[in-house]
């Protein structure tokens, strides 16, 4: 990794079906073998399965995630259970190693939003690919709506984050 400067942040394109740049990314951490198509009917697939079992869910218009387009009415009740879900899982600790003479220490750091959305994403994605659903929309539509609900393994990882973070917390003044 270069030490000059940063890599420059690319901007994606919003999904064409509901203007989401967040949905947008979604897709594409969630496609494999540059197969967008694919994707895009896995996530729509997903967001049509939400919006017919996602009954019990209340959606706050308020707590969006930042990039969404608030279309106001336009946008489906299977986006709003995706964001709810992407609000839920994505971590306000982690830990990160530090080398303090000669010994590792896990210091507990806050998570910048980008960097949680992100983490989020991976993670939503990572506990889909392991459900045991048929298909992959059948997967993530499951993985979404637990995490919206608070359940999941998903949220199992943010909450084992946290406790490792809150574990940690006595190496805390060694934060950088």
């Amino acid at each position: 990794m270069s030490r000059r400067h940063a890599a420059e942040k690319r901007q994606v394109l919003p999904d064409p079906k509901f203007g989401d740049m967040v949905l947008s990314k979604f897709m594409n951490n969630l496609m494999l073998d540059g197969k967008k198509s694919a994707a895009e009917k896995i996530v729509y697939g997903a967001i049509e399965i939400m919006n017919e079992k996602g009954q019990g869910i209340a959606t706050d218009d308020e707590g969006e995630t930042e990039g969404s387009a608030s279309t106001g009415g336009a946008a489906s009740k299977g986006v709003k259970i995706f964001h709810k879900a992407l609000k839920k899982v994505r971590p306000q600790l982690e830990v990160r190693s530090r080398r303090v003479g000669g010994a590792t220490y896990q210091v507990p750091v806050e998570v910048n939003t980008v960097r949680g959305v992100a983490l989020a994403m991976r993670w939503i994605i990572g506990a889909a690919r392991k459900r045991s659903e048929n298909t992959m929309v059948e997967r993530l539509a499951g993985e979404l709506l637990d995490a919206a609900n608070d359940r999941g393994s998903a949220v199992k990882k943010r909450d084992d984050t946290h406790k490792m973070a809150d574990a940690n917390k006595a190496f805390a003044h060694y934060r950088w």
